[in-house]
């Protein structure tokens, strides 16, 4: 079994490597998605939602969660073994050391874009917690550093640029798969 974690602030084009993950039968896990749907059982802000979880059960909460999901789908896989899955996300190091303790072979990739191509895609996609706003987009930023991601990219395996084409990106993202799951 091989995990693959994805790191990048938002905006970066983590989206697209889980999109091409699942074109290539990657089971995959969004941190994202379990902040949300924990959001949502509060009745709260998304942003609000990932500082009370890990102020409530801890830094490596996201993780575990992450961990249990996993657990969960591979108790209901035919070939746990030859199982890939990809983890989009991650926001610390606590993480990816939690990732890294739990699977022998965990590979974290991060995405890096500059904050003017962040801001734009952002504006474009419009999802719940994104805005069309620069301050608050740097607000968001601080809080995602505040995290910790900035250590987080720093342990990276490997570091995709996506400040060009997108057909470059793609290609970079399949250079990168046909690598690691061959």
């Amino acid at each position: 079994m091989k995990v693959i974690g994805i790191s990048g602030l938002p905006g970066s084009g983590k989206s697209l490597v889980t999109e091409m993950a699942k074109k290539r039968s990657i089971s995959v896990i969004h941190i994202g998605d379990i902040v949300r749907e924990e959001a949502k059982k509060r009745n709260a802000e998304v942003s609000e939602t990932s500082v009370n979880l890990r102020e409530e059960q801890g830094d490596h909460v996201l993780a575990k969660m992450s961990i249990e999901k996993i657990n969960k789908q591979l108790t209901n896989s035919n070939d746990p073994n030859n199982t890939v899955f990809l983890i989009e996300g991650i926001r610390s190091k606590y993480e990816v050391d939690l990732f890294r303790e739990t699977f022998k072979e965990f590979i974290l990739l991060s995405i890096f874009s500059s904050p003017s191509a962040r801001f734009d895609r952002i504006k474009n996609r419009k999802r719940t917690d994104d805005s069309s706003n620069y301050e608050k987009f740097l607000k968001r930023d601080e809080r995602e550093l505040g995290f910790g991601i900035g250590s987080a990219i720093a342990t990276s395996d490997y570091i995709i640029i996506n400040d060009s084409t997108l057909e470059n990106y793609e290609s970079q993202i399949n250079e990168f798969f046909d690598k690691i799951i061959n």
